[in-house]
């Protein structure tokens, strides 16, 4: 089940394996053409200078090879086979590509041919005197240390492994976990990006409904801003293994049907239960593991999503409470759209789907982070370096304000033409959503900007006039170089989605007395809250000395000084209770109406009983309303069989799990004996 060969992938059986309607083939094809019209494929051009480009690269390598392998006086027979291989990964390797992308690398070379000397020495040298090459930039210090530059004007990042072979096999399989044998930490991680894409495209069932659903969430998230994995939102590798796990769980479905299905289930999805494709492996090497119970890192992750390969990572680490909140408010609009659109609401299209998120008309006040340096790769560097370090402002701003001042941090960065070697970084700030607000109350954040002004500033390839200042500003005193065209917009933007649903949402709580106008939004607070039960940050509150541009504290609504913790010592049941009671009360209902709906049953981790559109199930469709609650509680259970406990048994999240899990039984243990009764 869920591939080919009848062999089921992924840790569960599929929630369904329904295939499209005419309608779902009809939104496909819709959603194919929007693709291609926003011009998300390359030319046949393009791809052929790829391929000649990648082609020649490997040539390049193998001639290096020889060269150092020569001048290190190896024997006449090592030094004829002495050869090292290019490989691919990434969004070239997973065939999702757009044009103009870079091509992710990576250089596997035997033993003898070392990182620091060879790599980043010689074969950096190699690179320097070619014409071809340009924008060549060495980061031997970083995490995954790489070359980056332009062959022919097609941008590569070439990370380097250094195996423990004295030959490198043109036929090498850097699938078989052997290959990370007597491996550097630093070679481990670079093998890490092929071995993950490998082991995705071998865990997905039609891999060209995995390929354009992945095209149409990864531009989804750009143009909504959240795709940037130092941001602390999600980078490539992390939508890529979410789309996957939606295909597993629905493996017959195209890609119109996926979409939908990737904002249902992860609308539902209760982090930090991890996403898993496969289970998680020991291995016999030693490597660690992600895993909560033993690592005491890994339990303050706030949305896991586990890499499939050997040794099994988490590839969101990045992510942080606010862009959690951020995220799964995208995933809810998501959801309502796709509902919309399969109910063939007027006005409800792809273009719907994939507005661009109004960044600078959704709040009322940013943090402005301004760098600059003395000449172009300066400040490549220098924004290098800050970018890595924006994510660690976002927890300052978290931990010192205990939450209830919240960041948006926008994932690129502005550059004002006037100022030619110089940048621009934002973050949205507001109050959290349903805290009562005392009148001229604000944050004082001025201490913590200065702790992180203080960290960038231990860069240690600093140098004269990389500079960087942090001020607050209101909207009405945004630059124009952060609008399209430098053209600050007139009014606010009207006729989309999100205008027409916060139209809504104000109507409404006029309409209604005592509505309170931030209770939706809460409902996502409350979710992240409780994430925070498992990854509490404790920090002594800024005093109201420390340095801050302009000299104005960050404007609010609340003083820090009247914050309340209460949140912290909150039981777990006061905090879901009512989300529960709620989806009890939904469940209880749809069994009772549907008293054929699907009987989902838990047994190590499996999903037992007919599948929704199994062939058993005659008379499910989708399109009812019976069989979407079946399917929720299917996706329940895949939540649940995905929990892994912090601390070694049930954990808090686990618990909740098993008490909803358990009343959704009782529930239907009690109408079963109502209608035997009958």
């Amino acid at each position: 089940m869920g591939s080919s060969n009848g062999q089921r992938l992924g840790i569960t059986e599929p929630i369904s394996l329904a295939g499209p309607t005419d309608d779902d083939l009809m939104r496909t094809r819709k959603l194919e053409k929007y693709l291609r019209d926003v011009n998300l494929y390359e030319s046949q051009e393009e791809a052929v200078s790829r391929e000649e480009v990648l082609g020649r690269l490997d040539q390049i390598v193998k001639i290096w090879v020889k060269k150092i392998s020569r001048a290190k006086g190896l024997n006449d027979q090592l030094l004829q086979e002495a050869n090292a291989k290019i490989f691919t990964f990434g969004s070239y390797r997973l065939g999702v590509h757009g044009p103009g992308a870079d091509i992710d690398t990576l250089c596997v070379g035997p033993r003898h041919a070392t990182r620091e000397e060879d790599f980043f020495g010689e074969l950096h040298q190699m690179l320097t005197e070619m014409p071809e090459v340009t924008e060549l930039h060495p980061v031997p210090d970083a995490h995954v240390p790489v070359m980056k530059f332009k062959f022919s004007g097609v941008s590569i990042d070439l990370l380097y492994a250094r195996l423990s072979l004295w030959v490198i096999p043109e036929d090498l399989d850097i699938s078989q976990d052997s290959i990370l044998q007597n491996a550097d930490e630093q070679t481990v991680r670079s093998l890490n990006g092929c071995r993950v894409t490998d082991q995705i495209l071998r865990l997905v069932p039609k891999i060209q409904n995995f390929r354009t659903t992945l095209r149409c969430m990864r531009f989804w998230a750009k143009r909504r801003g959240v795709y940037s994995n130092v941001a602390g939102f999600l980078g490539g590798i992390n939508w890529a293994l979410l789309v996957a796990r939606i295909c597993q769980l629905y493996p017959n479905a195209v890609p119109s049907m996926l979409v939908s299905r990737f904002f249902r289930v992860y609308t539902q999805w209760r982090w930090p239960n991890p996403v898993l494709l496969c289970a998680i492996e020991e291995g016999s090497l030693g490597l660690q593991v992600w895993d909560p119970r033993r690592n005491p890192k890994d339990k303050y992750h706030l949305m896991p999503i586990i890499t499939p390969a050997y040794p099994c990572m988490n590839s969101s680490y990045n992510v942080s409470t606010s862009t959690l909140r951020i995220m799964m408010d995208e995933f809810q609009r998501g959801h309502e759209i796709c509902e919309a659109m399969e109910k063939n609401e007027a006005d409800v299209d792809w273009d719907t789907l994939f507005e661009p998120f109004t960044f600078f008309e959704a709040y009322k006040n940013y943090l402005r982070i301004d760098i600059s340096a003395e000449n172009a790769d300066d400040l490549r560097n220098w924004k290098g370096w800050v970018e890595s370090r924006l994510r660690q402002l976002t927890l300052k701003i978290e931990r010192h304000t205990y939450n209830m001042l919240q960041c948006h941090p926008h994932p690129g960065d502005f550059s004002d033409k006037s100022k030619p070697l110089y940048c621009s970084y934002f973050m949205g700030l507001q109050r959290k959503q349903g805290v009562p607000v005392g009148e001229g109350e604000q944050f004082d954040i001025r201490l913590t900007v200065k702790e992180f002004k203080q960290a960038v500033s231990m860069y240690t390839l600093r140098k004269p006039g990389m500079q960087i200042s942090v001020a607050h500003v209101t909207r009405r005193n945004l630059p124009n170089f952060v609008f399209p065209g430098g053209v600050r917009p007139s009014r606010p933007s009207k006729g989309t989605w999100d205008s027409r649903r916060a139209l809504e949402r104000k109507v409404s709580s006029h309409t209604k007395p005592g509505a309170d106008d931030g209770r939706k939004r809460k409902q996502t607070d409350d979710n992240v809250d409780t994430h925070l039960r498992n990854a509490k940050c404790h920090a002594t509150m800024p005093s109201s000395s420390g340095e801050f541009r302009e000299g104005s504290p960050i404007v609010s609504t609340i003083s820090s000084s009247s914050i309340n913790l209460q949140f912290e010592h909150m039981d777990a049941n006061e905090l879901v209770g009512s989300n529960r009671e709620k989806v009890e009360n939904n469940l209880t209902d749809s069994i009772r109406d549907s008293r054929n709906s699907v009987e989902v049953s838990s047994h190590n981790g499996k999903v037992d009983g007919p599948m929704i559109g199994d062939p058993r199930n005659k008379g499910l469709s989708f399109n009812s309303s019976n069989s979407k609650d079946a399917e929720k509680l299917a996706i329940e259970k895949i939540i649940s069989s995905s929990a892994l406990s912090p601390n070694g048994g049930l954990g808090e999240l686990e618990v909740l799990s098993a008490d909803l899990i358990t009343s959704i039984d009782l529930v239907r243990m009690t109408v079963t004996a109502r209608e035997l009764i009958k």
